[in-house]
């Protein structure tokens, strides 16, 4: 599943070249999965708007639709009236092509754009979300936890007090940090030097400094690099990220630890396989 540093990198690649651009109209696959909101509703809030804006909250894309912008205003001047939102689910892609690019199997929206290119949703297992939600009528969307990558240390020590779980659950809890999945939990607590199965709320102020330093330092070079591509994840022009490179532990089961040579170890923790070194972490 794409987390926090492949959502934003493809929201990012797809705020800097559909910014502005208008949704001519709006085309829905008859799956019934990936949509939250009926694509009919969909079809019809979509078009006639432009995008104003898209960015990450934890691990979803927020489109912000505003009116056509032939008033000549430049979309910050323009207020939003609606959001397209986005989730990738397992296996999703949102990438921005032209309409002669091939239409793959399994892409459930298609955006025909005034500039001439398309705004696809390709997601083959379908646990992706599309939503619409008219910000004249609906709340605007909000992601459930803090952002790891702007959380203070306060108030990240404030969420594991008194928590008896895992810290590596602790981290996949998106009620409590939005956007860190598997592969960033685990490299986290590796260059924290913090062991997964350690109960969260007896760690100590100096190792939850660590663990929040490590976070926002693993993500950050995350979302530099692009994502790690460890499946079928790529960014909105349809490239893969390179972070994966640089992993230490994730899915390197019995390979030299890159600091001491132990092999790594892998156990299943809170349902998900998780990876780490017995020597660095404790």
């Amino acid at each position: 599943m794409p987390e926090l540093p492949e959502v934003e990198t493809i929201a990012r690649g797809v705020h800097e070249r559909v910014r502005g651009d208008q949704i001519v109209d709006a085309w829905f696959s008859r799956h019934s999965e990936p949509f939250k909101t009926p694509p009919a509703r969909q079809s019809k809030g979509l078009a006639g708007r432009s995008f104003l804006a898209v960015h990450r909250t934890g691990k979803h894309i927020v489109c912000e639709l505003g009116p056509s912008g032939r008033d000549g205003r430049a979309p910050e001047e323009r207020k939003p009236e609606a959001q397209w939102i986005v989730h990738l689910g397992m296996s999703g892609r949102l990438l921005v092509t032209t309409p002669e690019t091939p239409v793959v199997p399994h892409t459930h929206a298609r955006l025909s754009l005034a500039s001439g290119r398309e705004l696809r949703f390709v997601d083959p297992r379908r646990f992706g979300r599309l939503e619409l939600r008219d910000l004249r009528k609906d709340e605007s969307f909000g992601a459930p936890g803090a952002d790891p990558l702007t959380i203070g240390l306060s108030e990240f020590a404030v969420l594991f007090r008194g928590r008896k779980l895992a810290i590596k659950a602790a981290l996949l809890n998106q009620s409590l940090l939005a956007g860190v999945g598997n592969i960033y939990a685990d490299e986290s607590l590796f260059h924290a030097g913090i062991r997964p199965r350690r109960v969260a709320g007896r760690l100590t102020r100096a190792e939850l400094e660590r663990l929040r330093g490590a976070l926002h330092r693993v993500l950050s070079q995350a979302i530099r690099l692009g994502g790690s591509s460890v499946s079928d994840y790529v960014d909105a022009n349809g490239v893969r990220g390179f972070f994966q490179l640089e992993h230490c532990v994730y899915l390197r089961t019995g390979k030299p630890c890159r600091q001491c040579q132990t092999p790594i170890r892998r156990i299943v923790l809170a349902g998900r396989g998780t990876h780490f070194c017995p020597h660095c972490q404790q």
